[in-house]
């Protein structure tokens, strides 16, 4: 059986790849650290599974990453582990610093010495798999999209981190051969996806009749990905992709932010017609927008699609009213991350 570390994988992204992986009969040596956006809760439904090893635990600890490395022998690496909410980098950017760089660094160099001592066949078939943002990208104009061979122009303390994090993978490549591989995402979505993230919080705010923020006048663009979509990507990128590459994935679909608010509200009205709060885009209020947010994100996954043939499966409207379905069915995990994990005014990344 194929063992895979799967770092950051009690996270949104992380635990949806998690649950991906051992779909495809996949032995998962799931690592993470369980900060705001990894929750006990969101995997507890893995933990009989034989399959999966959960292990609590630092990617910069260079002593517990090599002993898992040595202990599981595995084919791959995926790396999700990652500060990766705008909001809070701009409040504390030095822990994203310290994850998202110095502990980047360290996984690629316990990796590094792994590889090193695999004999000829293990060499060749081992990956490391580096998943990062499109927001390293900066921000678009009102045309163009981001493609690989976009320059890198970072506008917040988050993105900067991750822009740094890519340079490094491909260093390695470059300057060691270890077989590594980048994916940079957009906006994913769905299920397991943290509270104070846009979707979740206006579904949960609508449900309750709360005030739905919306940053500056809501114009913001950004590619919707659905996250089963973005799993089927990386999987395609691990089994086939060429090191040392770069593979953008993408949603195709380029919405602003007050358009998701909108298909929101009418889902929610649908759903709950003899609410008090219809209509639910009533609750919609503009606040201050945030420092260095980014106008406009928009992918060009024609790479991904012309060497690998991925593409993605979800409509938007099909992709929102499975993710506003599944939140609405599991109230009491939206309760207990966000009970445990975050303290303070919520704001959707947008």
């Amino acid at each position: 059986m194929q063992t895979i570390i799967v770092t950051g994988g009690a996270g949104f992204i992380g635990s949806n790849f998690v649950r991906f992986l051992l779909e495809q009969n996949v032995r998962v040596v799931n690592l993470d650290l369980l900060t705001y956006a990894g929750n006990m809760a969101t995997i507890s439904d893995l933990m009989s599974d034989e399959r999966h090893h959960f292990v609590e635990g630092d990617i910069g600890d260079e002593v517990l990453i090599k002993s898992l490395l040595d202990q599981y022998q595995p084919q791959a690496i995926v790396n999700f582990a990652a500060e990766s909410h705008v909001d809070r980098s701009i409040d504390g950017p030095m822990a994203f610093i310290q994850t998202n760089v110095a502990g980047t660094a360290n996984m690629l160099q316990c990796a590094r010495e792994y590889w090193s001592g695999l004999d000829g066949g293990q060499q060749a078939s081992f990956r490391f798999l580096h998943v990062s943002t499109d927001e390293v990208y900066g921000s678009l104009g009102s045309e163009g999209l981001f493609t690989e061979e976009t320059p890198y122009a970072p506008n917040s303390p988050y993105s900067a981190s991750k822009a740094a994090s890519d340079h490094l993978v491909r260093a390695w490549f470059h300057t060691y051969g270890m077989p590594v591989l980048t994916t940079n995402c957009s906006n994913n979505y769905g299920p397991y996806q943290f509270p104070e993230k846009l979707i979740p919080l206006m579904i949960l705010n609508a449900l309750e009749g709360k005030p739905l923020p919306i940053y500056g006048d809501g114009g913001n663009i950004r590619d919707w990905l659905y996250v089963v979509d973005h799993c089927a990507a990386i999987w395609r990128v691990l089994q086939a992709g060429k090191p040392g590459e770069v593979y953008n994935v993408g949603g195709n679909c380029e919405l602003t932010n007050l358009q998701v608010v909108d298909a929101l509200c009418s889902i929610m009205d649908e759903l709950f017609p003899d609410s008090a709060h219809v209509p639910h885009n009533s609750l919609k209020v503009f606040v201050q927008d945030r420092p260095g947010h980014d106008l406009r994100y928009a992918i060009d996954a024609s790479k991904l699609k012309r060497e690998l043939g991925w593409e993605p499966r979800a409509t938007f409207e099909t992709g929102l009213r499975e993710t506003v379905l599944w939140y609405l069915d599991h109230l009491e995990w939206c309760r207990e991350v966000a009970a445990e994990s975050y303290q303070g005014e919520r704001l959707g990344r947008g």
